[in-house]
């Protein structure tokens, strides 16, 4: 699903490397928190994963595909096969809850028959179902958050990616916000949290791979942090 062979990565503007030399893998339905401080690289993890930014040395695959040698017109159709979260939600401010969602589909030019079909379904799955017509300014964090899940997991991709998915919750919403994703990967998806949330690291004793000064300093299963 996820492979990180003798990674390396310099921005131009900096004479520090972000990663240095790093290799893991992440199976299919796997569920993995990648956690460090910040400034460690976790952040230059997601966006090799997603093709923001490319390794300066070594090789990211994910779903079988090298994302290095993808095309910058092969990157958005690559992308839709992962749902990301942000821990600024990131939502459309002038769209209510059912748009933000189906926007997600409308990208790839999903029929309006789909859209009222699977946006329901989504909303439904993440308990927002009496809130499709309010607008982002209207609900709670942990709602927008909710959201922004389901907007992730409308085109029903393999893998989940999310960074700092609990960082503006209060600890009972990161909690739920975990479960959630739980639950999803429960079904088959693959899912990766990038966090600094030792708690909630601690209470749900995944797979953990820890990034320190760009290096990987731990990987270990059923662990905290």
């Amino acid at each position: 699903m996820i492979e990180f062979n003798n990674v390396s990565k310099l921005y131009q503007n900096s004479q520090t490397w972000a990663l240095s030399d790093i290799s893991f893998q992440i199976n299919p339905g796997e569920f993995v928190f990648i956690v460090g401080s910040s400034g460690a690289g976790k952040s230059t993890i997601t966006k090799l994963i997603t093709g923001e930014e490319s390794a300066t040395e070594g090789e990211v695959i994910v779903n079988g595909i090298s994302v290095g040698a993808l095309t910058v017109k092969e990157l958005p159709f690559f992308r839709r096969s992962i749902g990301m979260v942000f821990q600024d939600f990131r939502l459309l401010s002038s769209m209510n809850v059912f748009e933000n969602v189906a926007f997600a589909l409308r990208v790839r030019g999903a029929r309006m028959s789909e859209i009222k079909r699977v946006v329901p379904n989504a909303l439904a799955m993440v308990g927002l179902s009496d809130k499709m017509t309010a607008k982002p300014s209207e609900l709670s964090g942990g709602e927008q958050q909710r959201v922004a899940l389901a907007r992730a997991m409308v085109n029903n991709p393999p893998l989940l990616v999310a960074d700092e998915p609990t960082g503006n919750l209060d600890p009972q919403m990161s909690r739920h916000i975990t479960s959630l994703m739980e639950e999803i990967n429960s079904r088959g998806t693959t899912v990766v949290v990038i966090t600094h949330d030792r708690e909630i690291v601690n209470e749900f004793r995944k797979r953990v791979i820890e990034i320190d000064t760009g290096y990987v300093v731990r990987d270990e299963f059923h662990s905290g942090y």
